[in-house]
């Protein structure tokens, strides 16, 4: 091969190579946009803030799935959370219990947000605990604590570096979740939280044999910053420290590398390297209650936020009924059925999450 064929043929194969880069860039999209998407999502707030300004904060909670689903009606004097049922996960949440824990977690942050930028007032849940409003009047501003921690929060699904928290930090997490009808129960000793580790890992074993659960997990997966920004909503694979991926590629990886085995050995490691775990009872297993749930998850992800801990959700004892029992006998709860469980720690930051614009969530 003389220098110019040699020449040639490297500038072919450089140019298939950028075709092949900017095919996969294409089909993948670009983290950089992906952070300029999420900070416009959790820009600050104007005061008085905005009412959309107000629901965008609101749609910023944690939910299941990151399935976003409630829906937003304003009023005079008032702003109603209401439930989305097109967007419920009948075999993860077959009663809607996550879907209302949800709806708490988005309530909680609406009262929050308008409280600290001039609109105090006082959440309702209605008579059939099927819907909750905020009613509000113009006033002073009520800043709380947890304010600025809104757009920060995230669900963090990566190892965390063992480090214990300190006692008076699990006092402020405690203070920021106090709610009546809401029990939290904190461990920090290995024994009970190596206990709650193999019960997650044995309901995560049975969901994985699960063709139902599987189908409706990968319906929610987004393999890339294209897809999550599409979409608005879902578990964005960067956000939890996965590789980026060609949606058709990531399915494909879905299906050959997603096993009960890989699963379970990540959750074992995930709660090894946890400070604690958190459990969420409510006094009673009904709407109402697990609203208030939400409620008190989400003060206590938000403490979390303020004070550097991460959190992520280990909910699988809760979703596989016949588990329960057993969590709740061991946080001494028995005869209730536990709501929440979390993990908490110190980590690393990853990419936010996706949302929907306000506009989709309008009633």
């Amino acid at each position: 091969m003389n220098r110019r064929s040699f020449i040639v043929g490297a500038s072919g194969g450089a140019l298939m190579m950028a075709s092949g880069a900017i095919a996969w860039m294409s089909n993948v999209g670009s983290m950089v946009d992906y952070e300029a998407y999420t900070n416009g999502l959790r820009a600050g707030l104007t005061i008085p803030a905005d009412i959309r300004d107000l629901l965008r904060y609101a749609t910023l909670a944690a939910n299941g799935h990151n399935t976003q689903p409630w829906r937003f009606r304003v009023g005079e004097g008032c702003i109603d959370v209401l439930p989305d049922f097109s967007r419920r996960t009948p075999a993860v949440d077959p009663d809607d219990h996550h879907l209302f824990v949800s709806l708490g977690c988005a309530a909680e942050n609406l009262a929050i947000a308008a409280a600290a930028t001039g609109r105090p007032g006082e959440l309702q849940m209605n008579p059939d605990g099927d819907w909750a409003r905020y009613a509000f009047v113009g006033g002073s501003m009520r800043t709380s604590p947890l304010y600025a921690a809104i757009p920060k929060r995230q669900s963090t699904r990566t190892e965390y570096d063992r480090r214990p928290v300190p006692v008076a930090e699990i006092a402020l997490l405690e203070q920021a979740a106090a709610m009546t009808g809401v029990h939290l129960i904190l461990l920090t000793d290995r024994t009970r939280v190596n206990k709650v580790k193999d019960l997650v890992v044995a309901a995560n074993g049975v969901q994985m044999a699960d063709l139902a659960f599987l189908t409706e997990l990968r319906q929610w997966v987004r393999f890339n910053p294209r897809s999550a920004m599409m979409s608005g909503d879902g578990l964005f694979s960067g956000a939890s420290g996965n590789p980026l991926l060609p949606s058709a590629f990531g399915r494909f990886a879905f299906e050959r590398f997603f096993t009960a085995r890989t699963e379970n050995d990540k959750y074992a490691r995930q709660i090894d390297s946890s400070a604690g775990i958190a459990v969420f009872v409510g006094d009673r297993a009904d709407r109402a209650h697990w609203f208030k749930v939400g409620q008190a998850c989400q003060r206590f992800a938000l403490m979390a936020t303020n004070l550097g801990i991460k959190v992520a959700f280990v909910n699988q004892p809760v979703e596989v009924a016949r588990f329960r029992p057993e969590l709740a006998g061991l946080v001494g709860q028995a005869g209730r059925r536990p709501d929440i469980v979390l993990r908490f720690g110190y980590g690393p930051t990853l990419p936010l999450s996706p949302r929907r614009p306000v506009e989709a969530v309008l009633a």
